[in-house]
């Protein structure tokens, strides 16, 4: 067939300048007599295009284009050439009429009206061409009403011997199984009889079999495995049940043949071990058949399943490990990069298990493929020892310019990475990341860089100053705005404890000059820090003052403000020390949560000024670090602080956790919301203390989760149990949860007051129920602290009614159904010492510190007490207890993370009720026979308060 050419050449150009009203009508072809196929199928063909292009059609347009388009059933489109007998080589004028009314039957009006024709193509006897895109097309067009009419056509679609149709028939029903579950939960067994190899399908499509892959051959079982899944997802017996049926070897797997069914497989699997630890060994045998399976995606598969695991055994990592150092050396660039990816991957939590396969990741470093010879270097990054750094070091120098920004910029992280492992190496990575500075880059690779300056300035005290001088020369010509201001905060941080600050002001006035208002205000700022640094002379000060005077003339508002702020506080020491040198913030989110409830009290606002002591207050580098954590973690649950630790090592915390979320911002401020909607609790006053961590009373896969939130009020405290429905076949109404004492001293010194039901609970719709207490014992004019402290466990049980309703609405299946009451055990809880204290940060910690030590014969107000654990492992073992124990507030990030493995201090702050202030010093060393020592200082004002905080360690 000869076709002709456009005359400018440009196909894409002649597509682009498609004008959608000539299309319309040149759609009068459709309704010509007869039909001429080769115009109308490029007619479809300019119309899918427009659709797909954006161009909106009105209904009446869709409506009349669509009838106009069904009248093509008529045509019987086959080519009239004795030597084209192949059904593939048929012109496919149907084919693009099926595609056409699934594009238009989501605007179009009436489309049920072709219903007819579909059928008629979608029957046994119809061509096999025709019958899967049919089928495809009626699906999606049908209304649910219809839909047991062709019921049984579908089910023999889906054991149908042609792979095409059954996969066609199974994509439908896995698309109709949101508006139809109760009829596809019907055709189960015609599922899995596809998805065993019964159903005698032939594994050929209308192609020849010539034209078969191993992944296209037999994809029917893919589609069917999903499906099946789909189907039994709630069920989590049933999902293992399937796992180890078709997993299983012995058990007839092996009758998956699709790679892509058995991937699926594999992911199912790692779903099951990790809600269900009994299967874990026989799941792991599974997948180290895997890692051994003929086909390389499988392999892959498998070996990243088993790569990303965290507690896999050690035999079982070495055989994915071995499996992937044969795939580095395969002919086939997607399967290196696979290999080295993974293999990059674990080198990051494991770099042990990856060093056996450092001779074949340094052949890839010279690689074609880029992308695999930048993971390898990354990965030989995480694994190699101090001696291969250099090596490595000069090899990237020539290598980034060969290499895409985002490649660049994982180069960059591992070198990051790097400057933290091997400190002593400061003066190569120094040399390599300058000079990766002075090349061309965005804005994602050169902050990589400065990130990993300023990380190697900070852990390493001798390079400090060369990374400073560094960072000057970059700011001289620097496109990014942003990065300058960072570049400035971290000059005005660190210059000032330089040997030489003057050498940095230079650089940082050259900004005064030469950049824009948002850099100027940065550089003023930086050079107000200068100034007011305890290191700064009179001399110094000064000079520092002069170039600040010469800002009060700019042109930008911002940097005259700022000026006048520096130039007013720079004299005065102790307005120096409050608001340029103090590290300390408030909790943004709390403190906007303070200032809404300020206003919205319309009976008490702007009578007295708003209260704001009971903020918490954070350090400016853990807000940055805060920050980051939770946009990385969002929606993850948040572990609880109510263990305890035992004394001289009778009994070691079950499940240590690691002190990650700041507590300032680790309360879930929806949760506080809701509180706060409750007017049950307005005459409660203000609250106190309020978790810092989320309780889970459930298991994360269970069919109702909740998550327990404890505030503390003057005279009362509220449980709040956030409850979320995780099942969409019911509703669930008047949810609250019923709480009993442990303990009848509880019961005497708490007096139930109200609880608060949640009305209506649909799915996956997190909502809160509360329960109060009152104090009855509590005097808040009292000084003993056991008469305003309740401790204690409590049992609780959900309750509630439940409905059916239809998982595609949420409503009723029976309006008149009055539901049936059910009850769901959680796990109890407890009160503890430690729920009273807020967690905040004191930004004169060491000021606070001294004057509680005692002098001049005043009397320390300390206690000091201390213990040994001998079950601790480590020194990091022993850091993260006593930080999720006390869950007050590190002086430092530093504080949790212990670089000596002997010994390590921490300073935890917080604040007890909101009011008095309590610090911590705990002195820690550790020896491998004799396990953790711990040296508990607590300073505070109260001794009975001091006394609390050491039994939460007894």
């Amino acid at each position: 067939m000869s076709w002709k050419k456009d005359e400018d050449g440009d196909e894409l150009g002649a597509l682009m300048s498609i004008d959608k009203s000539a299309v319309l009508q040149e759609a009068r072809i459709f309704n010509e007599s007869p039909i001429r196929p080769r115009q109308c199928r490029l007619l479809l063909a300019k119309l899918m295009y427009l659709i797909q292009r954006g161009d909106t059609l009105s209904t009446t347009e869709a409506t009349e284009l669509f009838f106009s388009i069904t009248k093509l059933f008529q045509n019987k489109d086959y080519l009239k050439s004795p030597f084209l007998l192949d059904l593939s080589f048929q012109m496919p004028l149907r084919q693009m009429v099926y595609y056409a009314i699934k594009e238009l039957s989501e605007i179009s009006q009436d489309v049920i009206m072709v219903t007819s024709s579909l059928m008629k193509d979608m029957q046994p006897k119809s061509d096999d061409m025709y019958r899967a895109k049919a089928i495809r097309a009626l699906c999606k067009i049908t209304d649910i009403s219809m839909l047991p009419g062709i019921e049984r056509f579908i089910k023999s679609a889906i054991v149908d011997k042609n792979q095409a149709i059954s996969s066609s028939a199974l994509v439908s029903s896995y698309h109709l199984y949101g508006r139809a579950r109760d009829i596809i939960r019907r055709w189960s067994g015609e599922v899995q009889e596809v998805l065993s190899g019964k159903s005698n399908s032939s594994g050929l499509s209308f192609f020849s079999s010539a034209s078969s892959s191993p992944i296209t051959n037999g994809i029917e079982q893919y589609h069917a495995l999903g499906m099946l899944y789909t189907l039994k997802q709630n069920d989590r017996m049933a999902v293992a049940k399937i796992v180890q049926n078709f997993g299983s070897g012995s058990r007839g797997g092996w009758d998956i043949k699709n790679p892509l069914a058995h991937v699926l497989l594999i992911r199912y699997a790692m779903k099951v071990m990790s809600n269900d630890p009994s299967l874990f060994n026989t799941l792991c045998s599974m997948l180290e058949e895997w890692v051994r399976y003929r086909s390389e995606i499988v392999s892959l598969e498998a070996a990243r399943a088993i790569c990303s695991f965290e507690s896999a055994p050690q035999k079982l990592v070495s055989s994915a490990v071995s499996s992937l150092q044969s795939f580095l050396s395969s002919s086939k660039a997607a399967v290196r990069f696979g290999a080295i990816r993974t293999l990059d991957s674990l080198a990051l939590k494991n770099p042990k298990a990856v060093q056996p396969c450092n001779m074949d990741m340094e052949t890839l470093v010279s690689d074609n493929c880029r992308p695999v010879a930048t993971l390898a270097i990354t990965a030989l990054l995480k694994t190699g020892n101090e001696t291969s750094v250099d090596r490595l070091m000069k090899v990237m120098q020539g290598f980034l310019t060969e290499i895409s920004d985002e490649f660049r910029t994982i180069v960059a992280n591992a070198v990051q990475n790097l400057c933290v492992k091997f400190p002593q190496k400061h003066a190569i990575f120094l040399t390599f990341l300058s000079g990766a500075l002075r090349d061309e880059g965005g804005y994602a690779f050169k902050k990589s860089i400065v990130d990993a300056i300023i990380g190697l300035a900070k852990t390493v005290e001798e390079c400090r100053e060369t990374a400073l001088r560094h960072l000057c020369e970059f700011i001289e010509d620097c496109e990014f705005s942003r990065l300058s201001v960072h570049v400035l905060h971290f000059l005005g941080v660190e210059g000032p404890a330089t040997s030489m600050p003057s050498v940095y002001i230079r650089h940082i006035y050259n900004r005064v000059v030469l950049e824009n208002p948002q850099v100027r205000a940065a550089a003023v700022l930086a050079l107000a820090k200068f100034g007011s640094a305890p290191q700064a002379d009179g001399k110094l000060r000064n000079s520092i003052q002069v170039l600040l005077k010469r800002c009060l003339d700019d042109r930008d508002d911002e940097v005259r403000d700022r000026a006048v702020w520096a130039l007013r506080f720079i004299q005065n020491d102790s307005k120096r020390t409050r608001y340029m040198r103090d590290d300390s913030t408030y909790s943004m989110q709390a403190l906007e949560n303070r200032l809404v409830d300020y206003l919205a009290d319309s009976t008490n606002r702007f009578k007295e000024p708003v209260s704001i002591t009971s903020i918490p207050k954070i350090s400016r580098e853990q807000e940055i670090k805060q920050k980051t954590i939770i946009s990385e973690s969002q929606g993850t649950p948040l572990l609880s602080n109510t263990n305890t630790l035992a004394k001289s090592g009778a009994s070691e915390i079950s499940s240590p956790a690691i002190f990650s979320q700041p507590a300032a911002t680790a309360t879930n401020e929806e949760a506080l919301s809701e509180l706060k909607s409750v007017h049950e609790f307005e005459s409660f006053g203000d609250v106190l203390v309020s978790s810092q961590t989320s309780v889970e009373l459930t298991e994360p896969e269970t069919e109702y989760t909740v998550l327990l939130y404890k505030h503390i009020y003057p005279k009362h405290i509220v449980f709040q149990f956030r409850c979320t429905n995780t099942l969409n076949e019911n509703k669930l109404e008047q949810v609250y949860v019923d709480i009993t004492c442990n303990d009848e001293s509880l019961e005497e010194s708490l007096s139930p007051v109200s609880v608060v039901p949640i009305d209506e609970l649909n799915f996956n719709e997190p909502k809160s129920s509360f329960v109060a207490f009152e104090r009855i014992n509590q005097d808040e004019e009292s000084s003993e602290i056991d008469s305003n402290v309740i401790v204690g466990g409590f049992e609780c049980e959900l309750k509630f009614k439940v409905f059916e309703c239809a998982p595609a609405t949420g409503e009723k299946l029976d309006p008149e159904d009055t539901g049936f009451e059910e009850e769901y055990s959680l796990e109890p809880f407890e009160l503890t010492e430690s729920d009273y204290i807020l967690a905040s940060y004191i930004s004169n910690w060491k000021d606070v510190w001294d004057s509680l030590g005692g002098s001049d014969g005043v009397e320390a107000s300390e206690t000091v007490e201390a213990f040994r654990f001998p079950s601790f492992t480590s020194l990091q073992n022993c850091v993260d207890n006593v930080a999720q124990v006390l869950g007050m507030y590190p002086a430092t990030n530093s504080d949790l993370h212990p670089t000596n493995k002997v010994a390590h201090q921490a300073v935890l702050m917080g604040l007890f009720m909101g009011k008095t202030q309590i610090i911590v010093r705990a002195r820690m060393t550790f020896a491998k026979d004799n396990g953790a020592t711990l040296d508990l200082c607590v300073r505070c004002q109260d001794p009975s308060i001091r006394e609390l905080v050491v039994a939460l360690i007894a």
